[in-house]
């Protein structure tokens, strides 16, 4: 049954906005989920955009919680490294190779059809991307939370947002910098050559902000190691400021310019890792937040995949 909740407009909030109002009423709800249900006015219809008056009688219509996704969107092929759960969240480390969600050319397999092959995920996503608030790359590997209760959806999306956390990558890119570390900043902005890639521009697109430290440096190889805090959340990010700045991810097919370095590889070994994989070398070895429900610290780290540990033994 739906959930009818009323409220008088009092001196304070005469002039605001209606979604805006709703939203200081009903807190535990985003205005884009407010702008979802149905609200009358004095008993008549109202839109969101319109100002509400001293006095004004709103009615709101809250439909029913929907916490689980249909069955027959599911999978079960994936062994998943669960690395923490309980009532509102799951933490698992994903493998490079896995898409995150259904989409047009990705129907089955996803990480979000297997997870809920084994639990439930709040809705709050939509119906392909239920409990998902931040999401990794296909070929990008490593730790990822979902929501499984509507609360912990709606504060993991705020702290995501206001990127109040720790995410830390390892990547592996060609070239060897002058430096131990440094701080990347540039607005990244789709591109309007391929929409599939995104790039760096000098205005539009949005502020993006990496630091990076050096880890290893392969010079016979022209090989290093990179450790990448994000401090956003950008589409591509690491690999487009990487890129951008000389250090592209090695085996990336978008922006890893493979073609240009191969020439140069005298090392048998790693021309040979080069040529028989596929999925950029990057992963996300630790995420650490505030747990959305109980505020405790929570703290995940993970160690490399296979793959780039394998690189590793081959530059060593």
């Amino acid at each position: 049954m739906p959930n009818m909740q009323e409220f008088i407009v009092n001196e304070e909030s005469v002039g605001m906005r209606l979604d805006k109002f709703l939203v200081s009423q009903l807190p535990t709800f985003s205005r884009s989920e407010i702008q979802k249900f149905s609200v009358l006015r004095d008993g008549k219809n109202i839109k969101f955009s319109e100002k509400v008056k001293l006095g004004d009688k709103i009615v709101v219509e809250i439909p029913p919680a929907q916490t689980d996704i249909a069955t027959d969107n599911i999978s079960d092929d994936l062994d998943l490294d669960i690395l923490y759960e309980d009532d509102d969240i799951i933490v698992v480390n994903k493998p490079r190779g896995i898409v995150m969600y259904p989409s047009a050319g990705n129907k089955t397999g996803t990480l979000v059809q297997n997870i809920l092959s084994h639990t439930h995920l709040s809705s709050l996503g939509g119906v392909t991307r239920p409990g998902v608030v931040h999401r990794l790359d296909k070929d990008t590997s490593g730790v990822v939370v979902l929501a499984k209760s509507d609360t912990a959806y709606r504060e993991l999306v705020k702290t995501f947002s206001t990127h109040n956390l720790t995410r830390k990558y390892i990547a592996f890119v060609w070239g060897v910098p002058n430096w131990t570390g440094a701080d990347i900043t540039g607005n990244i902005a789709r591109s309007s050559r391929n929409r599939q890639k995104m790039t760096m521009v000098k205005s539009g697109g949005k502020p993006a902000h990496t630091i990076v430290e050096v880890l290893n440096v392969w010079s016979r190889d022209g090989v290093s190691e990179f450790r990448c805090t994000l401090m956003t959340g950008r589409t591509h990010q690491i690999r487009v400021h990487l890129s951008s700045h000389g250090f592209p991810v090695l085996c990336d097919g978008v922006y890893g310019r493979a073609s240009a370095r191969l020439g140069s590889v005298k090392n048998p070994d790693l021309l040979d890792f080069i040529k028989t994989h596929t999925g950029q070398m990057l992963h996300a070895q630790v995420l650490e937040f505030d747990h959305p429900t109980t505020g405790k610290k929570m703290h995940f780290k993970t160690d490399l995949p296979d793959d780039m540990l394998e690189l590793r033994e081959v530059l060593v």
